[in-house]
Order: C-alpha cells, then structure tokens, then sequence
C-alpha cells in the first residue's frame, strides 16, 4: 500500500513538473513571438514622412561701385523671381528601439532628426549692368545665399515645421497602441508613455 501510494505521489509529481514546463515553454514562445511581431511592426512604421511647401519670393538686387576717386559710378541691376519646393522629412527608418522582453517593455532611444531640402528655382528679369560693373559669379552666389535666408526665414513663420511633426507624432501614437493593445510598456526618453496623447506634450523638436 505505501508502494502505491509513493508511486501515486511520484506520478503527481511529476505531471505537474512536465506541466509546469510545458507552460513555460508556451509562455516563453509567446513573448517571442510577440517581441519579433512588435519588431515587425516598428519596421513597418519606419518610413519617409515628407511635408511639402511650395514659397515665392520678389526682390531686387543691386550693386554700385565707384571708380577714379568716385567720379565715375558703375550700377548693376536684376529683378529676382524665387520658386522654391520645400520638403521637410522625417526617415523613421532610422528610429532607435530596445526591447526588453523579460520587463515586457519597448523603449524609443533615438528619433532622427527632420530634414529640410530647399530647391529653388530663380530667375532674373530686368537685368541692367554698366560696363565697368557687370554680373560676375560672386553675385549669383549672393542672390543664392541670399534666397536660401529668405527662404527659411519663410518656412520658420510657416506651418510646414510642425505639420511635418504631427505627422511624426501620428506615426509614433501607432506604436504605443500596438504595444498597449498586447501588454507591454513603451516608454520614451526614460519615461513611461501612458496615452498616445503623452507624444504631443513632449519635446520632439529637434
């Protein structure tokens, strides 16, 4: 009787010893399966976001120079017309994960930096030059640097900035609703990110 009775014991033992395994083992492929899905779905997430804006610009350029003691005066004159497309990007292929499968949480170390891509198109009309005061290279190269800060400070009193960092606030909120909807924690800048909401207070800028 106490054969059967250590061998009843025995037998429970170890069932619940192979049991307590197999879940084990079950719950450690499902955390790697999911791990390897929140993996997939950053990758997915990680594209281009390109806000486009399109600026004119008028102004006129100018130069005079004097020659034999200021007697004589040499001006020459243009009519500068700007077009420029304005991208600002954002390659969230780029964007700096870790993944914590143990603690169950995803933590965004790095997001790149916007990109901003000036291609303007300029033309001169009205173009007046003295002999001794003709357009050279070195004021095209004027007109250039010239039109490039005239066309950020356009882009800074515009809205092309910040709908570009919506866009990548959209982007972000996904994330944190995947990780939500399977239990894990993301987390940005050492903190807990507790509402997709939580993107739009932190500081993002860069």
């Amino acid at each position: 009787m106490r054969k059967i009775i250590v061998g009843v014991i025995l037998t429970l033992i170890f069932v619940f010893a192979f049991r307590y395994c197999e879940n084990k083992r079950e719950n450690r492929e499902q955390l790697t399966e999911n791990s390897a899905l929140i993996q997939l779905q950053i990758q997915n997430v990680g594209k281009l976001i390109v806000t486009e804006g399109h600026f004119s610009q008028v102004f006129t350029y100018e130069d005079s120079k004097k020659y034999f003691f200021d007697a004589v005066s040499a001006r020459k004159k243009a009519i500068v017309i700007v077009n420029a497309n304005v991208t600002v990007a954002y390659d969230l292929s780029q964007i700096e994960t870790a993944i914590d499968e143990e603690n169950k949480t995803v933590s965004i170390i790095y997001i790149p930096e916007k990109e901003i891509t000036i291609h303007p198109t300029i033309e001169y009309y009205d173009v007046t030059q003295d002999y001794l005061n003709q357009f050279e290279a070195r004021d095209f190269n004027i007109v250039k640097s010239k039109v490039d800060q005239l066309i950020k400070e356009k882009i800074e009193n515009s809205s092309l900035k910040s709908n570009a960092q919506n866009r990548l606030i959209s982007e972000l909120q996904k994330v944190y609703v995947l990780t939500n909807t399977m239990g894990w924690t993301l987390r940005y800048n050492s903190e807990e990110v507790r509402s997709p909401e939580v993107f739009t207070e932190m500081n993002l800028s860069n």
